[in-house]
């Protein structure tokens, strides 16, 4: 049944059959234990083998021992019903997106004394973010039949409910807040006909749904679309009424792994763990048969035919996917111009090369041959997905490169495409007009990749690019994509400091700051924006603090980040400022960015315990070198003006 796939996980590899041994293993040697932790987290585990994963993980952190590589993240819980039961699936699940999970659970039915009490436990706790796991029962909705005023009323009501909640949260706790929607109750008044009669529970849930998602739509909150979750795997099943009346339990509890993963889906996006590559297998994945041995004509696909169909939804799912930014690949073990000759001939296929950034078709491993594709993309595995209807080369990839994802698949290929986008590994929060262009940033850097090396001096090659680099101060218009960068930048990231939006509205206001948001484009079009930096005034008079400065890996080895301290330094000099101070605080994923500030001329001051270290630039000593990149300043007369005034009325409280 297509069912069970959504409430089994079927995406995932079956747990071993000795995980309760492996899980009592885990702390008896802490070296990697949080590696080890996501690993096992990463089976398809029922609600049994969460709770015991979940005991692992919080005894391995009562003791103190390091969950790294998993970042830390707080989560305070609110809710109507029962919700002691999610914590160890939440934590446990948590772990499979690279997640240390820390639950703060409000007591039953408080969500809102928890919201307004500033000194509520979930205020006082200061999450990173609050799940409001409310449902239809925790609302005020009145059913009235025919009364569309009453019906108006009653879902105003409703939203104005959630929406104290939200705000009490977001103005007591500064934490975003994942807000759920509502799965209607599957018995009905009128039969089909309750769609249609206002006031019914089936249209009071859906208006306020659809309220719900008005507003939560360009804010800083999330959106858990428990309806849709529910609907998907049956409504009749999702409501539990014996659970709900013995001890107010929302949903069956069958759904609780799926419900954790959804949760933990949009914590991974909310800290940038969502992944932004599609690799394609070719025979059998994205056409029936073996193109090397069937040929142009013998391969399966295009309508008429069950299996063509199937393959041929495959292919529809991926364009779907690129058409909303993520980018996509080819790795296939078959001499490159047959691998290519569907692409270009084969008259049903959908997918075309120009919708391919790397092609990589030869006689390598899969594992070597996706390793290849993400340097070439300047991506990290961990963005990687890998679809391919071989178990052998499943197995493969997963053991040689655990970071990639690789989703088990069903025997029948017309599951392919389900499975594929029912795994959630592209789960969004925001969509904004950079994102649907990605896939073509991705493409152009390929294509840039491939002129560096048919140029090979690469001084001539950055020339060759004519590139435009603009500086902009943080403004409203960028703010959600300057949040987003932040948070999901983890590679060339300096300090890794996450800011939600309204902290980022902050920044563009503070006086005491000075913030960049800088785009690149070149002869192969717009990369978008690429870099962000933030300095503060330090302690030590006339100096700033870098407190965040990222750079997304596209545009690595273009002295973009020279061109920046370039632009600093003319910013510092007209404030005042006559030295940069940076830090380099060190993750599992920055090393990229250890030598940067030594190689901008920095100089070390400081190493402390943590082995961050601090590093110093003079500004009149600040070597400014010719670089290939044209600069462009937009809008900082505002900005120096405020920073002047600032500095006036400084000196006046001085004297």
């Amino acid at each position: 049944m297509s069912s069970n796939l959504y409430t089994n996980m079927e995406w995932l590899p079956a747990a071993p059959a000795d995980f309760s041994a492996q899980c009592k293993a885990l702390l008896q040697t802490p070296d990697g234990l949080g590696k080890r932790i996501q690993a096992l987290a990463g089976y398809m585990l029922d609600e049994n083998n969460l709770s015991r994963l979940a005991k692992v993980i919080r005894k391995a952190r009562d003791s103190g021992q390091s969950l790294a590589p998993l970042i830390t993240f707080r989560l305070g819980i609110v809710s109507n019903a029962t919700s002691h039961f999610l914590l160890p699936a939440l934590e446990a699940t948590a772990a499979r997106y690279g997640i240390a999970l820390e639950c703060i659970e409000a007591d039953f039915d408080q969500v809102m004394q928890e919201a307004l009490s500033p000194e509520s436990m979930i205020n006082r706790a200061q999450p990173d973010a609050v799940l409001v796991a409310v449902d239809y029962r925790g609302l005020p909705l009145t059913v009235s039949p025919g009364d569309e005023q009453g019906a108006q009323h009653a879902v105003a009501a409703a939203l104005a409910h959630l929406d104290a909640v939200r705000n009490g949260l977001r103005s007591n706790s500064k934490a975003a807040c994942i807000m759920q929607t509502l799965a209607r109750p599957v018995e009905s008044l009128f039969g089909g006909y309750d769609a249609v009669v206002p006031g019914t529970m089936r249209s009071l849930i859906d208006g306020v749904n659809r309220g719900l998602a008005d507003k939560i739509a360009g804010s800083e909150d999330l959106l858990l679309d428990v309806a849709h979750l529910a609907e998907t795997v049956g409504l009749a099943d999702w409501h539990d009424h014996t659970l709900w009346n013995m001890a107010k339990v929302p949903f069956a509890s069958a759904f609780l792994p799926l419900y954790a993963d959804h949760v933990c889906r949009l914590i991974a996006a909310l800290r940038g763990k969502s992944r932004r590559c599609l690799i394609l297998d070719l025979d059998n994945t994205v056409w029936g048969g073996v193109i090397g041995d069937d040929g142009l004509e013998g391969i399966v696909i295009g309508q008429g035919d069950a299996t063509g169909e199937a393959h041929l939804a495959v292919q529809q799912a991926a364009l779907n996917l690129r058409a909303r930014g993520v980018v996509l690949a080819v790795s296939s073990k078959n001499t490159d111009e047959v691998a290519r000759g569907p692409f270009r001939n084969h008259p049903e296929m959908l997918l075309r090369e120009e919708h391919i950034a790397v092609f990589q078709a030869n006689w390598n491993d899969k594992a070597t041959n996706i390793t290849a594709i993400a340097k070439e993309l300047s991506l990290g595995l961990d963005a990687m997905v890998f679809l391919d209807d071989n178990p052998v080369e499943r197995k493969l990839v997963r053991e040689m490169l655990p970071q990639v994802a690789v989703p088990e698949l069903p025997a029948d290929p017309a599951l392919y495409a389900r499975t594929l986008l029912a795994a959630g590994y592209f789960e969004s929060i925001a969509f904004s007009v950079e994102d649907k262009q990605r896939a073509d940033f991705y493409q152009d850097n390929a294509r840039r990749v491939a002129l560096q090396a048919q140029v090979g001096d690469m001084d001539a090659y950055l020339t060759s690019l004519d590139m435009v680099m603009t500086v902009q101060p943080f403004d409203e218009t960028g703010r959600a994509r300057i949040t987003q960068l932040i948070n999901k930048s983890n590679q060339y990231n300096l300090t890794t400091h996450r800011y939600t939006e309204a902290e980022v509205a902050e920044v563009e206001n503070d006086p005491d700051c000075f913030a960049l948001q800088i785009r690149l484009a070149d002869t192969f079009g717009d990369n978008g924006m690429i870099s962000v930096v933030i300095c503060r005034q330090d302690s030590r008079p006339g100096s700033w603090h870098i407190d965040t400065w990222l750079m997304s890996c596209r545009v690595l080895g273009r002295k973009v980040e020279e061109a920046v301290l370039d632009v600093l330094c003319g910013a510092a000099r007209r404030r005042g400022i006559n030295q940069l101070i940076g830090t380099y605080v060190p993750t599992e994923r920055n090393a990229l960015v250890e030598d940067h500030y030594a190689k901008l001329g920095f100089l070390p001051l400081d190493t402390r315990q943590d082995g961050s270290t601090i590093w110093q630039l003079s500004i009149d000593t600040a070597e400014r070198r010719p670089l290939p990149i044209t600069v462009r300043c937009i809008g900082f007369e505002a900005v120096d003006q405020r920073a002047e005034k600032a500095l006036e009325e400084g000196a006046a409280h001085a004297t």
